[in-house]
């Protein structure tokens, strides 16, 4: 893939603000869970296509690209502008791209990241488009209870812009994903859709208040360290890579709990799996971009660097791929 953008909101919200809010709360022990000290929240009438569309114009105006070679606009998220239209529509015109191009949201969480790759992969590989823009954005945070400790300590908005080109296609193979819509329950927002909130998937514990957002987080630790191993072996056979071959693990920004459980199930060294969210948070569909951006930052990704992308979470979905890095900002 090509250039990376990221774009957090301006208000930032940290534990030490929480603690305040609500003494009562152990935000030390939460954070030696979690990994997060800050996260930052949108403001109330920042959606997510003001979110992408800042995103977008970050990456057209540090990497000096043309809008008009945009032939594809691909736009994941859970928190839409609206039920309709489409808000990928919604931003071709707010980015001035061609009428000429396509342009789709897809609803996806955790995973999203990597079905975007595979979905513009696939466009590509059709002949039919030649660069594709990629957006992720979430407004989580709109939807969170205030008093819900354990998602409002984890969660924060974000978005990220990515291009991808034909001359990317060769460094990413061996796609793979899952579906498993028996955990839609362990991370669901029963208002806003069609469904009335009472004929809902009902979460499969009881809440404390009548919160748009609900989540399990000890059922999707489970899930996530049974099937991400799984995912990695066949993403591997796929590549045609051993995991002596790999750098890094580029894996979903879930929780520092959750990531730490997935070092030790596989075996790695620290080092391989970085952890970026403590400024951050969990902001869904933009955390790998995110972790891509700052290795890249940093100098650890490079031309020439391999890495397995690893997404999983709501739905239950999943999602992974090989990459080795071929772009250099000079």
């Amino acid at each position: 893939m090509g250039p990376i953008a990221i774009h957090l909101p301006e208000r930032v919200e940290t534990n030490d603000q929480l603690q305040a809010e609500f003494p009562s709360w152990d935000l030390k022990l939460i954070y030696e869970k979690t990994g997060i000290f800050a996260r930052h929240i949108a403001a109330p009438d920042e959606c997510a296509s003001d979110l992408g569309v800042q995103a977008a114009e970050k990456l057209f105006r540090q990497y000096d690209i043309d809008r008009s070679s945009i032939d594809f606009l691909l736009f994941c998220t859970q928190t839409p502008d609206y039920p309709l239209p489409t808000t990928a529509c919604l931003m071709q015109e707010r980015l001035q791209l061609r009428r000429s191009i396509g342009a789709i949201d897809f609803n996806l969480g955790c995973s999203g990241y990597v079905y975007g790759l595979a979905l513009a992969d696939g466009l590509i590989r059709t002949g039919s488009v030649a660069r594709v823009l990629l957006i992720t954005a979430e407004t989580y945070t709109k939807f969170i209870h205030r008093e819900d400790r354990s998602l409002r300590t984890i969660f924060g908005d974000g978005a990220s812009a990515t291009l991808v080109e034909a001359a990317d296609v060769p460094s990413l193979t061996g796609f793979r994903y899952g579906t498993d819509g028996s955990g839609a329950d362990t991370l669901l927002m029963t208002k806003g859709g069609a469904r009335a909130p009472h004929q809902a998937h009902r979460p499969r514990h009881r809440q404390r208040w009548d919160s748009a957002l609900y989540m399990d987080g000890p059922a999707l630790i489970t899930f996530t360290v049974d099937a991400v191993p799984q995912l990695i072996a066949e993403v591997l056979r796929a590549a045609g890579w051993e995991r002596s071959d790999i750098d890094y693990y580029l894996v979903h920004q879930a929780t520092y709990k959750m990531m730490t459980y997935l070092n030790e199930r596989l075996e790695l060294d620290q080092r391989q799996m970085p952890i970026v969210l403590e400024d951050c948070g969990n902001t869904v569909s933009s955390t790998i971009p995110i972790v891509i951006d700052r290795l890249r930052s940093d100098g650890r990704l490079r031309a020439g660097v391999r890495s397995l992308l690893v997404a999983f979470g709501v739905g239950w979905s999943w999602a992974g791929c090989a990459w080795e890095d071929t772009w250099s900002p000079h």
